[in-house]
Formats: structure tokens, sequence, C-alpha cells
């Protein structure tokens, strides 16, 4: 599919955002996250508009570009010219989140088989492996409201999510946020890790739980895990990874 290239219309900062954020569709999709055409990656627009990119609604994540990306403001109208509509649950969801977390560069959702079976227990995340001791500390839930599209639900996800990092929506997937793409790509990475690894445990018989408490500073224990370079230090080697198969993200 061809689709205009925006290189020479956009700013140099916009076009790495839509660069890494198109990656970050093409990573979603390599790793299995994907569900169709109907989840959502966006990344906010740094200015005082509230400007987001998210996904061209018909394209399978493989398909993303950086060009195809869709700019929209907080009433969904598009900033450049597109073929392509918005999902609306998916700027349902993001509009708020973009609208109150200044410090969201990057929201991300799925709905990943396991993590939709881990929202739709109970007891949500447990504490069983070093995976799921990344996420408890910063972690929260929303009862399920059928298919986010109405307005109304908007405040309740912002108070849901508050300042935490990971949300996990009930019956439904998961989400996290983080202040650039690699982050929020990471933070998804723990997210969806601790819930396959739950799902396996659980398949395998009685579960052994972490007993000691969950360290509250995570942060500064993943700072200490990554030498200091937090998500910086996955993200390039994730993407020289799509760079050796399909590099035409970037385009």
């Amino acid at each position: 599919m061809q689709i205009p290239s925006l290189h020479a219309s956009v700013s140099a900062e916009e076009w790495a955002l839509r660069v890494d954020l198109a990656a970050a569709y093409r990573l979603v999709a390599l790793f299995g996250w994907s569900d169709l055409v109907f989840t959502h990656i966006s990344a906010r627009i740094p200015g005082p508009e509230h400007h987001f990119l998210i996904n061209p609604y018909g394209l399978m994540f493989d398909e993303v570009t950086a060009s195809s990306l869709v700019r929209v403001d907080q009433a969904c109208n598009k900033i450049h010219v597109s073929a392509f509509p918005v999902n609306p649950a998916g700027f349902t969801i993001h509009s708020c989140i973009h609208a109150v977390r200044e410090d969201a560069g990057c929201v991300l959702h799925t709905h990943s088989r396991a993590g939709v079976a881990v929202s739709a227990q109970r007891r949500g995340i447990l504490p069983i492996s070093q995976q799921s001791t990344f996420v408890l500390p910063s972690v929260a839930y929303h009862d399920y409201e059928g298919v986010a599209l109405r307005d109304e639900e908007k405040p309740r996800l912002q108070r849901a999510l508050g300042d935490n990092t990971f949300l996990v929506l009930r019956n439904h997937g998961l989400l996290t946020v983080g202040k650039t793409i690699a982050e929020a790509f990471l933070n998804m990475y723990m997210l969806e890790s601790a819930c396959r690894i739950q799902i396996d445990a659980q398949a395998g018989g009685e579960l052994v739980e972490i007993a000691v408490p969950i360290p509250g500073n995570m942060s500064g224990v993943i700072r200490a895990a990554t030498a200091g370079q937090g998500a910086a230090l996955a993200w390039p080697a994730l993407l020289r990874k799509l760079d050796r198969t399909d590099p035409s993200y970037k385009s």
C-alpha cells in the first residue's frame, strides 16, 4: 500500500516520534500481542495542544509506517489528511489519558490472550514471578463497562489509572504508559510477561507466591538493572531487530 511520505511535511521532532511509534506497532505484531486491527498505541506530540499520533484504523500492525500514523486533536480532528479513520474506542481511551497525564508520552493498549485471561481473574496480577514484582507497585484496575465508546467513561478511566504505570482493564486487556515510546513498550513487555507466566504457572500446579514485600521504588531497581539506561537499553536492539527483517516502518 503506497502512502505519501510526511517526512518533509512535519517537524524533525514529530518525524522521530512517528518512526518510533511505527516501530512499536511492528514490535507488538512481532511479539504476538496484536488483535488484528483492534488495539492501539498513541504518542503525544509535545506542546500545549495535546495532539497525539495513533494508528490508521484498518491497517494491520505490521503494515503501519511513520507516514501512515494519524495525528489528531482532543476532538478527534485529523491534523493531516488521511484516508483512514481512527478507532473510536481507541480515541476514547487514549485521548482521556493524554488529557490528564502530562508524563504519558505514550499509551499502549493490548488485547493479548494472556492479558485478557488475567484481566478476568478476581485477584488480577499475582506475586509469583520476578516480572510481577516490577508491575505490582504501580498497577491499577478498571471494571468493564462495554466497548469504550462513551465519553462518560473517560473520568472513570482517568481515576482508575491515577498516577500508575500499569492498568488492567477488567475482562478486556492491558494498558501501559511511559514517558517515551520505548518506556511504554518495555512496561508492556513486563506486564505481558507477568500475565503469560501466571497463566502457565496456574496450569502446572500449586503456586508459590513471593512472600517478601514488593519493593516500592521499582524505578530505582530498573535503573540499577539496566546500568542507568532504563528502556533506552533495549530499544535500540529492538530497532535493529526490525531493521534486519523489514525497515519499511520508517517510511
